[in-house]
């Protein structure tokens, strides 16, 4: 059985995993006492306005989902972990959203883009050159990052409860029965991976940024953020094209790379996660399909 994206997603949370339908997601947790706790929720706003139809501009869709909905649900999933003193709620909660955002634009497209600048101004690169530095640098830095926070033992639960997420995706989509056991022998990469957008979002960059040629440190800076919404907007359409032609030898070398980066955000998760993980599958497919048009 073969979806057309972007039918069913989603991604990794503390101690759980977050499945993303159309219209709805469900986020299944295991808490401290052993109990599986269950949230679910109606995708509204931008999730149901005419950009989701419209190719280039529905790439927001999943930008919001990186930076918004998922940082918001991890946020979540962390608050069951913790006591009742330590949860992160209402102006925090959104405070925390705000900065993270923030910080991951700063770090990620800025600071790449400020080192490169200062390259062109006191090593004499041109701009072109300085461009593809920039991109490479960003580039450096994503594999950096998901490899250093990978050897953090919180981050490595994550890391398998998002191999959980992609075994049950790709067993449902090879229509296999959903039980941890049948689950478990299926892969723990898959071409949709968000993991493989921010991968091919940062080689975009690269292609686009290198073509905008020298510019003033104030509007370089503008650039990268303003033109982002374009750049996840090329990435989803690139992702989607290659999701759906994956017979295709010379698409499997293409995006080979995105698979190979998934190796260090998935880990093969025990029959415990799998349960988690096909918990939240099925509650967000029963929503899906009970409202379905």
């Amino acid at each position: 059985m073969k979806l057309k994206m972007p039918s069913y997603g989603g991604q990794a949370v503390i101690e759980g995993v977050l499945m993303r339908g159309k219209r709805w997601m469900a986020m299944a947790m295991r808490k401290p006492d052993g109990s599986i706790e269950v949230i679910q929720e109606e995708l509204t706003g931008i999730y149901q306005t005419p950009i989701r139809k419209i190719p280039i501009l529905r790439g927001l869709i999943l930008l919001w989902d990186a930076l918004v909905l998922g940082t918001r649900m991890i946020t979540v999933s962390a608050n069951a972990q913790s006591g009742d003193n330590e949860k992160i709620e209402g102006p925090a909660l959104y405070g925390t959203l705000a900065i993270s955002l923030v910080i991951g634009i700063g770090f990620f497209f800025l600071a790449p883009a400020g080192v490169a600048q200062l390259a062109e101004k006191y090593l004499g690169w041109n701009a072109w050159v300085s461009n593809l530095i920039e991109g490479f640098l960003r580039l450096g830095l994503l594999i950096l990052y998901m490899w250093a926070i990978g050897f953090m033992p919180e981050i490595r639960r994550v890391f398998s409860y998002h191999g959980a997420e992609h075994k049950t995706i790709n067993a449902f989509e090879a229509s296999a029965e959903l039980t941890p056991e049948s689950v478990a022998t299926f892969t723990t990469v898959h071409p949709r991976c968000g993991t493989a957008f921010l991968l091919t979002l940062v080689l975009m960059s690269i292609i686009v940024f290198s073509l905008l040629g020298p510019m003033p440190l104030f509007w370089r800076f503008a650039s990268r953020i303003l033109l982002l919404p374009l750049l996840a907007g090329l990435a989803y359409e690139y992702q989607r094209f290659s999701a759906n032609h994956m017979e295709s030898p010379i698409m499997r070398h293409l995006i080979a790379p995105s698979l190979w980066l998934q190796k260090l955000t998935t880990h093969e998760p025990d029959l415990s996660m799998l349960e988690v993980a096909i918990q939240a599958f099925k509650t967000m497919q029963a929503e899906e399909d009970n409202t379905a048009p």
